[in-house]
């Protein structure tokens, strides 16, 4: 740029207050870059002299570091020093100059060369000059760039205004003035003379606050264990000692003139600092007892076989772990059948004891919850010791406690007989032999023991496992705990069941409580069953409900329905549980066979329909329901078929049963026989799969779903209702359940079973709900409130109830609007079976066409 000299006066005058500030921000900037390193390592000296941290180092160490940080500014100072250039004026009018348009600052200070004898372009050039002149007046001050990153890559400048920061909240800048007296002699401490300070942490888990020791008496000074004491000298080395016997260090005295001491409380002593003001402390511990624990009552055997017992734990300072250690008290058990062998040796049963997650813990009281019902000991004499431990590793113990290791009790007696040879395998690897032969013997006519087929081939296949096992000449632990675990599963389905009909669950219900009462089951027990047959008397008062959908059925004009209260059928169950609990056990079976006996002979109260021939109405719903029956039992078949078809057995053995020889004999029964069929004859109940022993081929059920296609095709001809909403409803509801018939029909001949069982629940689904919409048609026909209902006697509005005695729909729909289950029964009930088919849908071992299924299942639902 040319001389600032040639910039006109007026334009200067100008530019003033922008031009100091642009050189004011370069100066900044130049600094910043050049001097960065230097302030950086002032303020980390800075922030460290105010939190004291010289204080606290070895004096060696403090001089190291304070040498090294000198060098390391005297560097940067020489460094920034070098870079650093102070700007000049025309410095700041270039970079001034650089940020406005057309560059006017340049313009101003330039003459004119070509043409300066033509006026006209004198003219011209003077409007130029003019313009630039105005520009100028806009000029505004350069921001300075004082951006580092480039040159800190690691951010160490960030740090160090951190540390100042902390500095400034926690330390404290008289600190600053200390410095001096850690140079040898110098400073106010030589001018003093000698002396000391020091400071007594207890531990951290006791709450208690640090002591400034100069200010505590010399005896009687109670110190926790563990206590943390530093003790500064000031002064020339030798002029002060430090003496302890607290902390029984050995050779500690060699260094007894350091500036800085620093040791724990081990032990009750004297501490003494020699020399001039010197002082003498007795030290006495503070007493810490061990923890202490005490089981507070009986354990108890709860929901699902849980084993609780409450207890009660204290501490000085807090509990900070618990254990709980079983063993099994081998003279106390009865040494009979299975249990008559040497066990198998077994560690000891650890189980961590639940403690507070917050609050107290110096006296708390709690439960150990907790399910041993698959362990071998469960229901056997055992010992029990609770352990706790303090923060100082102290422990305390229980009493050792000889009681019954309580678990899930079985009632049904071929459950009962199967857990038993679980456990008596899980006690000694000896006993195989005799369970198998056991376990055959119990299960040699299934026919009466087992309710489905599956379950008795679970356990042939779980025999056959144990057999084979003993016949290579031994039995490994993994493969025994891998026969007990499929033992334990087969007694769980055979006690609990996954029973599809309500009133086969309500018996089942009924018969583990009667058992329950005849074996003498504790309190717990009788109130988990006693759920157990609330909630089957629910399922099965909504299935007699369920049955009166879409139906208009008779009533005999010589029969009278009987009705029965949801109310009645409480009171009897509550009556049933009073009599328990007050222990008239005689009284409360003779109840419980009367409640069953009418929930058996219960009928359904029949709408008033009259006698003779049921009208076209009724006709339809009930050619409805059967081909509603039909399609659910072909798709049963279709689902057996699929899991039969992917049953391959190792050795090229496909969809052989197990407990099947080669060549097509059976053991433990006939050739050919199965549980649920009698030897030389057939089974009965239909044409479902099941009933032959080869299954059906994929032709065979296609055909049969062709059938039924062109039999609702037949029935949604003779609908009746037609014009009205709900007529059309239902007509629209049998056209997307034909839709699916025909899916299911094709993808049946395509070897597809996957996509056939959807279609086939599409189907069932689409009728369900055509048989809804039919039913509403068919009341609005006949003006009446619904189907199945009747108007119960007494009742002076002539309302229609169920044979429950609950009202009907408001709607006219079929059925009650009363709910049959709250909304958390309703909630379990879909959890459980969302588990269920996730547990299944993750079993390795089951067909990828099944798994692939039951994950469609999850996706849509």
């Amino acid at each position: 740029m040319p001389p600032t000299t040639r910039l006109p006066e007026t334009a200067r005058r100008g530019l003033r207050r922008p031009l100091f500030l642009t050189r004011a921000g370069m100066a900044a900037e130049r600094g910043t870059h050049a001097f960065w390193p230097l302030w950086t390592l002032g303020l980390v000296a800075l922030a460290s002299l105010m939190l004291g941290l010289h204080e606290a180092a070895p004096l060696e160490i403090f001089w190291i570091i304070a040498v090294s940080l000198g060098l390391a500014g005297l560097w940067a100072l020489i460094h920034g020093s070098r870079r650093f250039r102070w700007p000049s004026e025309a410095d700041a009018l270039v970079r001034l100059d650089e940020s406005l348009k057309g560059r006017p600052i340049t313009a101003l200070t330039d003459a004119q060369v070509v043409g300066s004898a033509d006026s006209q372009s004198r003219a011209l050039w003077d409007a130029h000059v003019a313009r630039m002149a105005e520009r100028i007046r806009s000029a505004r001050a350069v921001r300075p760039d004082l951006r580092v990153a480039a040159r800190d890559p690691f951010a160490l400048r960030y740090v160090a205004v951190l540390a100042f920061a902390v500095a400034v909240l926690f330390g404290s800048i008289l600190r600053v003035g200390s410095v001096v007296e850690m140079g040898p002699g110098g400073g106010q401490a030589a001018a003093q003379g000698p002396s000391w300070e020091g400071w007594i942490e207890p531990p951290a888990y006791t709450g208690l606050p640090s002591l400034y020791l100069a200010d505590l008496p010399s005896d009687g000074i109670e110190l926790s264990e563990g206590a943390n004491v530093t003790i500064r000298l000031y002064g020339q080395p030798g002029d002060l000692d430090v003496s302890e016997t607290v902390s029984a260090q050995i050779g500690g005295e060699e260094d007894a003139d350091a500036p800085l001491r620093n040791f724990r409380i081990a032990q009750e002593g004297e501490i003494a600092i020699d020399g001039p003001g010197g002082r003498r402390f007795e030290i006495a511990l503070l007493p810490d007892a061990p923890p202490a624990i005490r089981v507070t009552g009986d354990a108890e055997r709860a929901e699902n076989g849980q084993f609780r017992q409450p207890y009660a734990a204290s501490d000085d300072y807090g509990v900070t772990a618990g254990s709980v250690e079983i063993s099994l008290d081998l003279d106390a058990v009865d040494r009979t059948w299975g249990l008559a062998t040497e066990p198998d040796p077994r560690e000891p049963l650890a189980v961590d004891l639940p403690l507070p997650i917050s609050g107290d813990r110096s006296d708390f009281t709690g439960t150990l919850v907790e399910n041993f019902s698959e362990h071998p000991w469960a229901n056997l004499p055992v010992r029990i010791t609770y352990h706790v431990t303090d923060e100082l590793g102290q422990e305390g113990a229980s009493g050792t406690q000889s009681q019954t290791l309580l678990g899930l009790r079985f009632f049904d007696p071929m459950a009962q007989a199967i857990v038993e040879q679980r456990r008596d395998l899980l006690w000694a690897r000896e006993n195989a032999t005799r369970v198998a032969q056991v376990l055959r013997a119990v299960s040699y006519e299934p026919d009466d023991a087992f309710p489905s087929e599956s379950l008795y081939l679970k356990l042939r296949v779980a025999i056959r496992r144990l057999e084979a096992e003993i016949a290579d000449g031994s039995l490994s632990p993994e493969r025994q705990n891998e026969i007990a675990a499929a033992l334990w599963d087969i007694a769980n389905e055979l006690e609990y069941g996954d029973l599809a009909d309500a009133l086969d669950r309500l018996r089942r219900a009924q018969e583990r409580l009667s058992e329950a009462m005849e074996n003498g089951a504790d309190e717990a027990e009788i109130a988990e069953l006693m759920q157990e047959l609330s909630e089957a008397m629910n399922d099965y008062i909504r299935q007699l409900a369920e049955q009166n959908e879409g139906q208009d059925q008779q009533q005999a004009e010589d029969q009278q329905g009987q009705e029965i209260t949801g109310n009645q059928l409480q009171e009897m169950m509550d009556q049933i549980q009073e009599l328990m609990e007050q222990g008239r056990m005689a009284e409360a079976q003779a109840l419980l066979e009367q409640l069953n006996r009418m929930m058996e002979n219960m009928q359904v109260t029949q709408g008033q329909g009259g006698q003779g021939q049921p009208g076209p109405g009724e006709q339809a719903m009930q050619n409805l329901q059967q081909t509603l029956r039909d399609q659910q039992n072909l798709s049963d078949e279709a689902f057996r078929d699929l899991q039969e078809r992917f049953g391959q057995q190792p050795g090229g053995q496909q969809g052989q049963q197990p407990g099947q020889q080669p060549g097509g004999q059976q053991q433990g029964g006939e050739q050919g026989q199965r549980p649920g069929q009698q030897p030389g004859g057939d089974q009965q109940g239909g044409t479902g799969a099941g009933q032959g022993d080869q299954p059906n081929g994929p032709g065979d059920l296609a055909d049969r779903q062709q059938a039924l296609r062109d039999e609702l095709d037949r029935q949604r001809g003779n609908l009746p209702g037609a014009g009205s909403e709900a007529g059309e409803a239902a007509r629209e509801a049998l056209d997307r359940a034909g839709r699916a018939m025909d899916g299911a029909e094709e993808s049946l001949r395509n070897d597809d079973y996957a996509g056939a069982l959807d279609d086939q629940s599409d189907a069932m689904e689409a009728l369900r709900e055509g048989m809804r919409s039919l039913g509403e048609a068919m009341a609005e026909e006949q003006g009446q409130p619904g189907q199945g209902m009747s108007t119960a006697e007494g009742d002076p509005q002539g309302r229609a109830r169920d044979p429950l005695g609950r009202e009907a729909g408001r709607t006219g729909s079929m059925g009650s609007e009363e709910e049959l289950l709250n909304q958390e029964d309703i909630y379990r009930r879909a959890e459980e079976l969302l588990d269920e088919i996730r547990r299944r849908s993750g079993e390795q071992a089951r067909p990828e066409a099944e798994r692939d299924y039951l994950r469609r299942l999850l996706d849509r639902f």
